[in-house]
């Protein structure tokens, strides 16, 4: 108990909320598993995008070339008989390596330059995939066995993925967390506030980007794993798709950039926007979502988090009166 009230507010009320997530196997259906399973899928991308775009201050929109080669990674050796346990750390590993070579490069960059430079490698990865037909499938995508034998029933699969996909967030909540509180995430701050002077106090500002840009890709690759795993089919403009790099970096303004609780609680609001747009305005979903994400921003620039700062202080100054 003392750990815990040692943790700050916020990290307690995304922990309280992934543990109430975790009961949703006992009372939820299999919709309601599939909605748990997608809301952990979101709150990875999110975390996962805060090291590199919250810490390190560098707007990254890499998260779909992350999650596209980490989908296609686990499909193959899926296909190729490989257990799912070692598929995701191929995946990890994979993604780990990359990164950390691309970040080198283009990570020199800045600012748009570096967002557009971001961007490009996950269109790139989309061709790449589309050209190499022979071991992806190209444009008629590639169908992945099932990965969980004798589950039983739909929803006995539904219950794996779930737990799967949480237990995936909760390994990538607690890194994040870690990370942030640790050497690297001390350097990243004064990378985020002062690059140059970070750079005069002995900083490694190249080691310390490339190693944010590669941690943010880790648990993005692995949660494309589960996905190609769940869905049995995926397809280059599924899993590389742009809304995949868009949306991490909405989620973690909705919440608050620079929090692994925030980014929690942003994927979360999110999944529950986009949930009810798709059910009542189908038609121009993507512009009332749009709409109210834009209205959400303006109300609240520091996210969900500064909300519940607000209302604590709120409390505290009646609880002093």
């Amino acid at each position: 108990m003392a750990m815990m009230r040692a943790l700050p507010g916020s990290f307690r009320i995304a922990l309280l909320l992934l543990v109430l997530l975790a009961a949703l196997p006992f009372f939820g259906s299999a919709y309601g598993m599939r909605l748990g399973t997608i809301a952990c899928m979101y709150a990875i991308m999110a975390v996962s995008w805060n090291v590199i775009g919250g810490f390190a201050g560098y707007p990254s929109f890499a998260t779909a070339a992350f999650f596209g080669s980490g989908a296609y990674c686990g499909g193959i050796l899926l296909g190729k008989g490989w257990p799912i346990l070692a598929a995701l750390g191929a995946a990890g590993l994979l993604a780990f390596v990359s990164a950390l070579l691309f970040g080198i490069v283009l990570l020199r960059l800045r600012g748009h330059y570096f967002a557009i430079a971001s961007l490009a490698v996950a269109e790139v990865l989309r061709e790449l995939t589309n050209a190499a037909a022979d071991l992806t499938g190209g444009g008629m995508g590639l169908n992945i066995p099932l990965a969980v034998k004798g589950s039983g029933s739909v929803l006995g699969e539904a219950s794996f993925f779930f737990w799967a996909m949480w237990a995936l967030l909760m390994t990538a909540f607690v890194s994040v967390r870690l990370i942030q509180t640790s050497k690297l995430g001390f350097g990243l701050a004064c990378i985020k506030q002062n690059e140059s002077a970070a750079d005069m106090i002995g900083v490694n500002a190249t080691l310390y980007k490339s190693l944010a840009f590669a941690f943010s890709g880790v648990f993005v690759a692995m949660a494309g794993v589960l996905y190609a795993a769940w869905v049995h089919y995926i397809e280059p403009g599924d899993v590389f798709d742009v809304l995949f790099a868009v949306k991490p970096i909405v989620m973690a303004l909705l919440g608050g950039v620079g929090s692994p609780a925030g980014a929690v609680l942003g994927a979360f609001a999110f999944l529950g926007i986009e949930e009810l747009v798709w059910r009542n305005y189908l038609q121009i979903h993507s512009g009332v979502l749009g709409f109210l994400v834009v209205v959400l921003l303006l109300f609240l620039p520091n996210g969900l988090m500064s909300m519940s700062q607000a209302l604590r202080a709120r409390f505290a100054g009646k609880a002093a009166g």
